[in-house]
């Protein structure tokens, strides 16, 4: 089991000097919350699902991926790298990220690109900067800003500030959380946020431990924290085959649901392959290779068996 401390750093809610480790911000954004809005993914999260879509958001600080079909085995990485972490295997380069610091030498001496950096800091204003530009969008559609990653509670002091920011323009916000934060973090986002989308894995604390790193006790006592305080919540679910798609997984995602009344939706997000792709450019095991998306057959029966549970709106898709 992970026993990462919480980041508890609260920040200043108008400090200038703030900034944050981002690894993408997506514009015109239409599955992350009502509307259309722009979505800011934050680098570093406390868990490591095996079948996360954004592996290379896991570290905190900035990280190498690779791109395969680029690479000639030229062997300039390896030269530069000076941590020793670069190899070439069969005239590729292979990367052991146990030793890899992130430093970028290799990025900028790679000649055919096959090497980028994922991640930079960015100040709180330029980020305003740029969230601001589509505010025409956010008014017309009934959108505005979510905060993604990675996981966005593991940089709070930033997130809180942001937050301050944009309610005090009128922009609505969401925050699309894994739910593995410090109460206190919790508590004082739920003061600012509009909307939660509050990532839900797996009821049984022992196959959540298995396959996120952490057990769950806490992110389901802070749902309920949400709900006490009266913090709207859209559930998110990744629909795993063979994982969490038993008709037992279910049912219990919906029981749980029923008891939290800030809940207003629920989403169930299929699983996709795409996640093995990015964790082998990334440089990461993928412990599901085989694993196949369901079909619209078992989505749909997987939905099913949810609503059974509960009157709010079951959805397949964010």
């Amino acid at each position: 089991m992970r026993t990462a401390a919480f980041n508890t750093t609260v920040m200043p809610a108008h400090s200038s000097s703030l900034s944050a480790q981002i690894f993408d911000i997506k514009r015109f954004a239409i599955h992350d919350g009502p509307g259309i809005r722009t979505t800011v993914f934050l680098k570093g999260c406390p868990l490591v699902c095996s079948w996360c879509h954004n592996p290379e958001s896991q570290t905190a600080g900035p990280s190498i991926v690779f791109q395969r079909g680029r690479c000639v085995g030229c062997g300039a990485c390896v030269e530069v790298c000076p941590h020793g972490a670069v190899a070439l295997q069969n005239r590729i380069s292979v990367t052991d990220i146990a030793r890899c610091q992130g430093c970028g030498a290799c990025v900028q001496a790679c000649p055919h690109h096959a090497r980028e950096m994922v991640g930079h800091r960015q100040s709180l204003n330029s980020l305003l900067g740029v969230l601001r530009r589509d505010v025409a969008f956010y008014d017309r559609s009934g959108g505005g800003v979510t905060l993604s990653g990675g996981e966005p509670l593991s940089q709070p002091g930033f997130v809180l500030a942001l937050l301050d920011r944009l309610r005090s323009e009128g922009i609505h916000t969401a925050v699309d959380t894994c739910g593995y934060a410090s109460t206190e973090v919790i508590r004082s986002v739920a003061k600012l946020a509009d909307l939660f989308l509050y990532d839900i894995k797996l009821l049984d604390p022992e196959r959540h431990k298995l396959y996120t790193g952490v057990d769950n006790h806490h992110i389901l006592e802070n749902a309920r924290t949400l709900s006490r305080q009266g913090a709207s919540v859209w559930i998110r679910y990744p629909l795993i085959p063979g994982i969490n798609d038993a008709e037992d997984d279910l049912r219990s995602l919906g029981r749980f649901a029923a008891e939290l009344g800030s809940v207003k939706a629920i989403q169930l997000l299929p699983y996709h392959q795409a996640a093995e792709e990015k964790a082998r450019r990334s440089g990461h095991d993928y412990d599901l290779q085989g694993i196949l998306p369901p079909t619209s057959a078992e989505a749909e029966r997987c939905r099913q068996r949810v609503q059974e549970e509960v009157t709010v709106p079951v959805s397949i898709g964010g």
